[in-house]
């Protein structure tokens, strides 16, 4: 049941492709002067459309390489490209949400800690974490099975828990936080955290051990963890700015 992630992306937007340009057919007149110009925009289209498979299928052939050639690295840089930006959005998010019409400048050094994180310590985590559980509990043919199950529950009770306090206190001394501030934000913030994570993680998880091939499974994480990065800058840094308003 699963299929090559190369293919089902070539297949994807070929077909894109010519949903494309058969949307473009039914929506023409067939008057003589539209059809020779609906022959010149589809020719056009048809060889932009087919240029942009190729570039998607070559970047996604050279990813595949790297990460073929050098696993780890590519992970991580790949991770903290993802969490860099997914704190920017957030950020983005702010200024959206804030009362005033005032602009506020890009933390620099926030997204920096953010693509930190994940260069450094969420990719090459997961990558050395799903080592171990796959190395445990095999990958199954099909994909939902009691394996699923049982890897999915180790996952999400017994890895994530961890791993959220890790994420807490790898942000707060980044940030300059002491000791005594990261116990307090766990208190106040880790039970509804790990709610969150929950409500997230535990469908993305199943997928991703039911369906991505074990070389793709960090890069699976990397695209959610996207979102969930925001979640959590939104949510660390709220924190912060209310208390320095205070």
């Amino acid at each position: 049941m699963k299929l090559c992630t190369y293919t089902c992306i070539q297949r994807c937007l070929l077909v894109a492709a010519t949903l494309s340009l058969s949307a473009r057919a039914f929506t023409t007149t067939t008057t003589p002067s539209n059809a020779a110009m609906f022959r010149r925009t589809s020719s056009t289209t048809f060889r932009m459309d087919s240029g942009a498979t190729e570039f998607f299928s070559g970047a996604w052939a050279s990813y595949n390489e790297a990460l073929d050639a050098n696993p780890l690295l590519v992970k991580s840089i790949t991770a903290g490209v993802i969490l860099g930006a997914a704190d920017l959005t957030g950020q983005a998010l702010e200024g959206i949400q804030r009362d005033d019409d005032i602009d506020k400048a890009i933390d620099i050094a926030r997204v920096a800690r953010f693509a930190i994180f994940g260069l450094v310590l969420q990719a090459p985590w997961n990558h050395f974490y799903y080592q171990i559980l796959d190395g445990a509990l095999p990958p199954t043919p099909e994909p939902f099975t009691p394996t699923t199950g049982i890897k999915t529950f180790i996952d999400q009770f017994i890895q994530a828990p961890i791993f959220t306090v890790l994420i807490f206190a790898f942000l707060g001394f980044l940030e300059g936080k002491n000791a005594e501030e990261i116990k307090t934000q766990l208190k106040n913030d880790y039970p509804d955290t790990m709610i969150a994570n929950w409500k997230l993680w535990v469908p993305a998880t199943a997928i991703n051990i039911a369906f991505c091939p074990p070389a793709l499974r960090v890069l699976f994480l990397n695209c959610v963890f996207f979102f969930w990065s925001i979640f959590l800058s939104l949510k660390l840094n709220k924190e912060d700015e209310t208390a320095s308003e205070a």
